[in-house]
C-alpha cells in the first residue's frame, strides 16, 4: 500500500526513542537559562529559544537539553494507536495504548479546577511566559481526545473521569474576552489573555467531546458561544487571522485547519448548523489557498516557506473530520508524497520546517514525529479497505 514504508519507518523510530524527544521551543531547560541570572531577562528567554529552534545545528545536547516526554505529544501517539487498533486488533498496540494514556495520567498539572496538561518546558512567547507544565487549552483539548479514544478502546473509567474534570478546566481556570454579543473566547492558558483563535475553538471542542458522554448543557451553550465568537471573526473571503494582537495578524495554513476542524466537531454533536456556511467559506479558501499544484504545503497564505511538518499532517486530519477525504484524495496523496520525498530522513523521521535553501533536520518528537504519526493513523483508516 502506498507510504506504508514511510509510515513503518517513522514508527519504528519513535518507538526506538520511547515517545521521548526534543521539541522546537525546549530551549529555556539549558542550564543556562535555569542556574545562571540570565534566565531572569525576557529579552534573553526571547532570543535564546530562536536560536535553538532556527539553528539547523542541534545545540541542545551541548547545553545540557535532554530528551524528554511532551504531553500533548504522548496525546497525539495515543489518537495514532488508537486509530491503528481501530484498523488492526493487535494486541501489541493495546498494550502501546494502555502506557501512554497511563502516562499521560501522570503527566497532569496539579492545582486546578479539573484535569488538564501542559508543555515539558519554559516557554517565553511575545505575549506571555508560562513556566513548565502551566497548563494550555490545546495541549488539553489534544490530550482529552486521545483519552477518550482510548477509553472507548480499553473502558477504562479512569480515563473517562479524568476527561470530564477537564471540562472544568476549560469553563473556570481560562480567561474569557467577550464580545458585544455576550459571545466570548478563551485565553491560551490560566495565565494570559490572548485571544488566539484556533485555541478558543479548541476548548470549546472539547466542551463538545466532555457533553457526548454527560449530556450537560452547559458545555454545549459555552460552545456555542466560542464558535459564534470566532465565526464572527472570520474574513469576507473565508480565512481568520491567528489572533486579535497587532503581532498576531498572519493567516497561516494549519490553524486553519484547526479552526475549520473544531467548528464542524462542534455542529456533528450540538446537530446546530448555523456555521456550515463558515466551514464552506472557510474549507475553499483553505484548499485554494495553502496548497501548491506539486504537493508543496505552503505555511502562509501569501508565502510558501518555510513549509512546516504541521501543514500536512493537519490537511489529512482536517478532511478526515469534515468527511471530505475521498473527494479531496488527489491532494492528500499529492502532498503527502512531496513531503515524504521532501521531509523525512533515512532514519524514518521527519524534519521539522523545509526552507527555500534549507531544512531543519533535527528530529522533534512533538511537533513533527507525533503529528507524522498522527496524521498517518487518519490516512490509513481511510484507506483500510484499498
Amino acid at each position: 500500500m502506498k507510504f506504508n514504508d514511510s509510515f513503518d519507518r517513522l514508527k519504528g523510530y519513535c518507538e526506538k526513542e520511547n515517545f521521548k524527544g526534543w521539541d522546537p521551543y525546549d530551549g529555556l531547560n539549558s542550564w543556562v537559562i535555569q542556574k545562571t541570572p540570565l534566565g531572569k531577562l525576557r529579552v534573553f528567554r526571547l532570543a535564546w529559544i530562536q536560536l535553538f529552534k532556527r539553528n539547523p545545528i542541534n545545540l541542545r545536547p551541548l547545553f545540557g537539553i535532554k530528551k524528554a516526554y511532551n504531553p500533548k505529544g504522548l496525546g497525539l501517539f495515543l489518537i495514532g494507536y488508537c486509530n491503528l487498533y481501530k484498523r488492526d486488533n493487535n494486541q501489541k498496540y493495546f498494550n502501546t495504548i494502555t502506557f501512554l494514556a497511563n502516562k499521560i495520567i501522570n503527566l497532569q498539572t496539579k492545582g486546578y479546577s479539573g484535569a488538564c496538561w501542559g508543555y515539558n518546558f519554559d516557554w517565553q512567547a511575545r505575549a506571555f511566559f508560562q513556566p513548565k507544565y502551566t497548563p494550555t487549552v490545546v495541549a488539553t483539548t489534544f490530550i482529552a481526545e486521545a483519552l477518550l479514544e482510548a477509553y472507548e478502546i480499553t473502558k477504562n473509567k479512569e480515563y473517562l473521569s479524568t476527561v470530564e474534570s477537564s471540562a472544568k478546566f476549560v469553563l473556570k481556570d481560562l480567561n474569557k474576552s467577550y464580545d458585544d454579543n455576550g459571545n466570548f473566547t478563551l485565553s491560551y492558558s490560566p495565565l494570559d489573555r490572548t485571544q488566539v483563535y484556533n485555541a478558543g475553538l479548541l476548548g470549546a471542542k472539547l466542551l463538545c467531546l466532555v457533553y457526548k458522554y454527560n449530556k450537560e448543557t452547559e458545555l454545549l451553550t459555552n460552545a456555542k458561544k466560542i464558535v459564534a465568537y470566532v465565526c464572527n471573526k472570520q474574513k469576507r473571503d473565508g480565512s481568520w487571522t491567528y489572533g486579535t494582537l497587532p503581532f498576531h495578524q498572519w493567516i497561516d495554513n494549519f490553524h486553519t485547519g484547526y479552526n475549520l476542524e473544531c467548528i464542524h466537531t462542534y455542529q456533528e454533536v450540538s446537530k446546530d448548523m448555523t456555521y456550515q456556511k463558515n466551514i464552506e467559506k472557510g474549507l475553499k479558501y483553505y484548499l485554494e489557498m495553502f496548497f501548491t499544484t506539486e504537493g508543496v504545503s505552503k505555511y502562509y497564505n501569501n508565502k510558501v516557506y518555510p513549509v512546516d511538518i504541521h501543514s500536512p499532517a493537519q490537511l489529512i486530519v482536517t478532511l478526515n473530520k469534515l468527511r471530505e477525504f475521498d473527494k479531496n484524495k488527489e491532494l492528500i496523496n499529492r502532498v503527502l508524497n512531496w513531503t515524504v520525498q521532501n521531509m523525512q530522513s533515512e532514519e524514518g523521521f521527519f524534519y521539522y520546517q523545509k526552507r527555500k535553501r534549507l531544512a531543519s533536520k533535527i528530529s522533534y518528537i512533538r511537533w513533527a514525529q507525533a503529528w507524522m504519526f498522527y496524521a498517518y493513523s487518519y490516512y490509513f483508516l481511510e484507506i483500510k479497505n484499498e
